[in-house]
């Protein structure tokens, strides 16, 4: 039964990092043959099992109170450990104990026969099934024929199939009534990485586990002890850099991790890992953003040249921008910084969110994932990255399109309250309130009250501002404790005590309406100029496009 399908090659025989790092520090010939870290250091116990404590935490309540499904579903992208957990769950449920006598644990002993068998892909109870090669009715028959057969030696019989999306509609549709009702001593563990592909008559059959993915700085902590026991010396900024490789992923990260220390000879350097990965310098890229925004053209096409010589994609250098910029935008929107950040890289992410706007981060963004796309697909990506850092330039000299409007139709716009009004408070000190109700909302956006200072602006028309009196008519709900909320920050912020209400009277167009109202009177005026209207007529179906974007 199943004698054709593929086995699993024997894990690690360490449990541990450390024992692991024990056995390759003195190979006998038997193990010469060298195995890839991914293998080498795949986990055997739960506590192994980096960055999935939740989903530990149920399963180890579950056996506690003996309500063990008769059906997982493990789900989550690649190499977060769907597979390797499978296969631990058939130990916790096929332990029986150094002394032969145990249950079900959530600590399987990894001594006895049941556990080593699993361990090293020889029991005959724990089936294996890749549905990536056995997609059809038949391969399922096979297991709905084994299943009425008790197990050999195991407490359960266990079938593990992985990429169970694969199967097809008439396989998922046998399996149905063995999964819905499977005797007492079978047990199925499902993995995928496509959980939307699996029918919701599988998934209602199952129980789900969702493996997250593993955050960057426990990546980077298990990377550096998995070099430790290899002993290869690894610098702290390499290993942040293979952790961010990763994305999540820790048999990715480790096969990149393998690679550099092939590369490096015993040692992993970040220049190493940079030029494997054809990652360009983080210095280098914050550099050409500071460079691009005080709009130097010449220095800035100067140092993309200078890439160029070193053999650095512009894809790269483009996606290094969008990083930044990205780290920029966080840091402006009070988010926590990414652990992996050094210290240089968080001081220039507070600084670029203090020098920029949201209006002109916005407009950076779309232009350089414009940008990306046209490298993708220019004859010679080297000029198309040139053409979108010289947008770039030109975008950073452009001055906001809602003052601009403003201007243009004659009204103030909003946010234009003097520069003092929206001043941070020093500590220990009452701030100045705003003079007006735009003032206010752009104070509310100095001070990283992000979220308020939209909501003031696009959802609410002003009844009074009569400081520390407001009076709002809202045009969108807002919650019950919106206006408590706001009163709080207020007196958190300018130390006096605010009163903030909503009311049904007459009150003046939300800022965002005044703003398209000014944004088609303009629009009008443009349309009635002679020279505008003679080029729409040379040129019929022709449109006039106009963009506005609320700057910070």
């Amino acid at each position: 039964m199943f004698g054709d399908l593929p086995q699993q090659p024997p894990p690690a025989p360490a449990a541990t990092v450390a024992a692991a790092a024990t056995q390759s520090s003195a190979p006998s010939p038997k193990d010469a043959a060298y195995r890839v870290l991914a293998r080498k250091y795949r986990p055997q116990t739960f506590a192994e099992l980096i960055g999935q404590d939740a989903m530990v935490q149920t399963l180890a309540n579950a056996i506690a109170r003996g309500r063990i499904a008769h059906a997982f579903l493990l789900t989550g992208v690649r190499g977060v450990g769907k597979t390797s957990t499978a296969r631990l769950i058939a130990k916790a449920l096929n332990c029986i104990g150094p002394d032969g006598q145990g249950g079900p644990t959530i600590t399987p002993c990894g001594v006895c026969e049941q556990c080593r068998a699993i361990a090293e892909g020889r029991h005959i109870d724990v089936i294996e099934m890749d549905a990536a090669s056995h997609t059809g009715v038949d391969d399922v028959r096979e297991i709905i024929d084994a299943v009425r057969y008790a197990s050999v030696s195991a407490r359960y019989k266990i079938y593990i199939i992985d990429e169970v999306h694969m199967l097809s509609k008439h396989a998922f549709n046998a399996l149905l009534k063995t999964l819905e009702e499977p005797p007492e001593h079978v047990k199925f563990l499902f993995a995928t990485t496509e959980v939307d592909k699996v029918p919701v008559t599988i998934l209602s059959r199952c129980q789900r586990f969702d493996l997250r993915r593993i955050p960057g700085d426990k990546l980077a902590a298990h990377f550096g002890e998995v070099a430790k026991a290899e002993g290869v010396e690894v610098e702290p900024e390499a290993l942040a850099m293979i952790a961010r490789a990763a994305e999540g992923s820790a048999r990715d990260g480790l096969s990149i991790l393998d690679q550099a220390i092939a590369h490096g000879a015993g040692a992993v350097t970040a220049t190493q890992v940079r030029d494997m990965l054809g990652l360009a310098d983080r210095g280098r890229i914050r550099r050409l953003l500071e460079i691009v925004l005080r709009g130097d053209a010449e220095t800035a096409l100067a140092q993309l040249d200078e890439a160029h010589d070193l053999g650095i994609d512009p894809t790269q250098l483009l996606r290094g921008l969008m990083e930044a910029l990205h780290m920029a935008t966080r840091a402006k929107a009070g988010a926590r910084a990414d652990t992996l950040l050094s210290a240089e890289e968080r001081e220039t992410s507070d600084e670029l969110a203090k020098q920029l706007g949201w209006g002109m981060i916005h407009r950076l963004w779309q232009m350089l994932l414009k940008g990306l796309q046209d490298v993708s697909i220019a004859p010679d990506p080297r000029e198309a990255a040139e053409m979108a850092l010289l947008r770039l330039i030109h975008a950073a000299d452009m001055p906001d399109p809602t003052a601009l409007l403003a201007k243009l139709s004659g009204e103030g716009a909003a946010g234009t309250a003097p520069a003092s009004a929206g001043a941070r408070p020093a500590s220990g000190t009452v701030a100045t309130i705003p003079a007006d109700f735009p003032a206010l909302i752009k104070f509310l956006d100095d001070n990283r009250k992000q979220l308020l200072a939209q909501q003031l602006h696009d959802q609410v028309g002003l009844v009074r501002y009569d400081p520390p009196v407001l009076v709002l008519k809202p045009t969108k709900p807002l919650g019950g404790d919106w206006s408590r909320q706001l009163a709080l920050d207020l007196k958190a912020l300018t130390g006096s005590s605010w009163q903030v209400s909503f009311s049904d009277e007459q009150a003046e167009p939300s800022l965002l309406a005044k703003e398209k109202m000014a944004e088609e009177r303009v629009r009008a005026d443009v349309l009635a100029d002679p020279n505008v209207a003679a080029v729409m007529d040379a040129f019929p179906g022709a449109e006039l496009e106009t963009h506005s974007t609320r700057g910070g």
